[in-house]
């Protein structure tokens, strides 16, 4: 099962020659249709000084004049036909080099992940409207942590099965069940503990350090199809306000254009070192399928949530005690002496709240939490649910028109809120 993105507008881009020829020069070529790539190169280098296709269009209008050669099949003398064979071969070297990129990575994380099956109890299915057992199938990922193995995945996945109720296929065909499953609804995490002989975990990465345009492969179980392996580029980061099918108050996804479809749930967005970069969770749809819109937990973020639930069984979060205003904006920004909306301001403080004991105070602008700058309220809350509870930081404050520092030791949030 794939979450799906409820009024959130899906949008396709296809590149055009110009920019696929352009993407080629600089190296990235191999992630092209190498048949495409290769015409491409051909044409440029057999007909010097034709004219490059305009960016704005997605196809390429023929050339006005082709040589005589080319203007018909079967019209090539044999020495012409070893002169392209050779070049063609020139071309296909140099996008073979790069493919070569993308199979080692397919098959370094190919053997860390799974097929995850799982039959929801009726109980659990109520709240989605359907009341009777329910097999969600999705992907997963199995890392070691210390000397024991686990499998990553989504908590819509596998939702309140028992670990008899969970398959997981493993890349050698073997079947096996969780020996624990811990999960974590505010984040869609799920943890499931596994005991085999032979796994093979996979790398983690370092999702801060992703940039946008940065190339990314996708791997999991699309429509139930194993080990299916797409590619594209982080699109953006830090998308915070999707409206999920289930509620999710921590989000920070990242976009990618690599095809993610129903069964990809759960399973590594991998980077070009093979490396776990995020786990893969909802898409943007229209149809319910690919529309080039798709968006995975980073991998440091749900590993924040995944080690706490290995270590303690249960995700235990850090609160400030801050009420924010939602209707934040420019003309409220300038009242307040700032020359656009930043930060998140606060409009009210609750009782007895690490905040009151900082002695924060409404209309105060929250700018940076623990030298980070604060974009936005949904930011400032990831911020602060990711921080150790009782670690003592750091807030740069913007209160009657200039800057202050203001130091606060979080609390747990259990204690404040239901």
């Amino acid at each position: 099962m794939l979450r799906r993105v409820v009024s959130v507008p899906a949008a396709f881009f296809s590149p055009s020659r110009a920019e696929r020829c352009r993407s080629a020069a600089v190296g990235a070529a191999w992630l092209l249709v190498l048949g495409q790539g290769l015409v491409a190169a051909v044409s440029a280098q057999s007909v010097p000084g034709s004219p490059s296709p305009s960016p704005s269009h997605a196809t390429v209008q023929a050339p006005a004049v082709l040589p005589a050669a080319l203007e018909h099949n079967g019209r090539l003398r044999p020495e012409e036909r070893v002169e392209l064979q050779h070049e063609l071969n020139r071309c296909a070297k140099s996008l073979e080099a790069q493919a070569a990129v993308v199979r080692t990575v397919a098959k370094l994380i190919g053997p860390a992940v799974v097929h995850v099956e799982a039959d929801v109890p009726p109980e659990s299915s109520l709240e989605y409207g359907r009341g009777r057992q329910v097999e969600e199938a999705g992907s997963g990922v199995i890392i070691q942590r210390k000397a024991d193995f686990y499998v990553l995945t989504n908590r819509h996945v596998i939702r309140d099965a028992k670990p008899s109720a969970i398959k997981i296929g493993l890349a050698d065909g073997r079947l096996i069940h969780p020996t624990k499953v811990l999960e974590d609804t505010e984040s869609d995490v799920a943890v499931l503990a596994v005991s085999a002989p032979d796994l093979v975990p996979a790398s983690l990465g370092d999702s801060d350090r992703l940039e946008i345009g940065d190339f990314v492969l996708a791997v999991g179980s699309p429509f139930g199809l194993s080990h299916s392996v797409t590619y594209g580029i982080i699109s953006a980061k830090g998308r915070r306000d999707l409206k999920l099918s289930e509620k999710l108050p921590f989000q920070d996804f990242l976009q990618t254009d690599a095809a993610i479809n129903p069964g990809n749930s759960g399973g590594p967005l991998v980077n070009l070192r093979g490396e776990v970069i995020g786990i893969n969770t909802a898409i943007a749809s229209n149809s319910g399928g690919n529309e080039g819109i798709g968006f995975a937990i980073p991998i440091n973020m749900f590993m924040v949530f995944a080690r706490q639930l290995i270590d303690t069984g249960k995700v235990t979060r850090a609160f400030l005690g801050v009420r924010l205003d939602g209707g934040y904006d420019q003309s409220v920004a300038a009242k307040l002496g700032l020359p656009r909306p930043m930060g998140a301001l606060v409009s009210g403080i609750t009782p007895n709240s690490p905040a009151e004991g900082a002695r924060l105070q409404k209309d105060d602008v929250i700018l940076e939490f623990n030298h980070q700058p604060v974009e936005d309220d949904a930011h400032l809350t990831n911020l602060v649910s990711l921080t150790e509870v009782g670690k003592r930081v750091t807030l740069l404050v913007f209160r009657s028109r200039r800057p202050i520092s203001v130091t606060v030791a979080v609390g747990e949030r259990s204690k404040f809120m239901p």
